[in-house]
């Protein structure tokens, strides 16, 4: 990988970012597909009231050029072991046609606001093993390999 793969390649003006409501259910959907969850527009409403009834957790949609191009999805929890809060972004995802435009880092920059002023202490997320293009890109953006993650699952998710 070649220095500055990660750095933006083109012209897309600072997106503007706000809290998704369930209007938005249509991108919200075709987001998450894109990331590789398979969503219906019925089913990315629920997922938005459900997000929106809960004062932990948080929706930011990113838009440019009219069109919604990216979300990211913010969870905050208690984490026992520090005695602290830690801000866990849940889903990050930018459509493939506004991709190595500063999207994604402005996403993060944007999760990192947020948690610093939800007094969280650590911003952390997870990333499917096979996503080696996403791990390079985040360490690019300041984090670190944490913790290996280990799941059961426990029905259809």
């Amino acid at each position: 990988m070649k220095p500055g793969h990660f750095a933006p390649r083109g012209d897309l003006p600072d997106a503007d970012l706000r809290s998704a409501s369930v209007i938005d259910a249509d991108d919200v959907a075709a987001l998450l597909s894109e990331l590789g969850y398979p969503c219906t527009e019925a089913e990315a409403r629920e997922r938005i009231r459900a997000v929106t009834a809960n004062d932990r957790q948080a929706l930011v949609l990113a838009r440019s050029g009219g069109r919604v191009c990216g979300l990211i999805a913010l969870d905050f929890m208690y984490y026992l072991p520090l005695g602290t809060t830690t801000c866990r972004i849940t889903a990050l995802v930018v459509s493939s046609t506004a991709q190595g435009h500063g999207l994604g880092r402005q996403l993060l920059k944007e999760a990192e606001r947020r948690a610093r002023f939800g007094g969280a202490t650590r911003l952390e997320l997870s990333s499917g093993s096979q996503r080696a293009d996403a791990h390079a890109f985040y360490k690019a953006c300041g984090f670190s390999d944490g913790t290996l993650r280990f799941i059961k699952r426990l029905g259809d998710a």
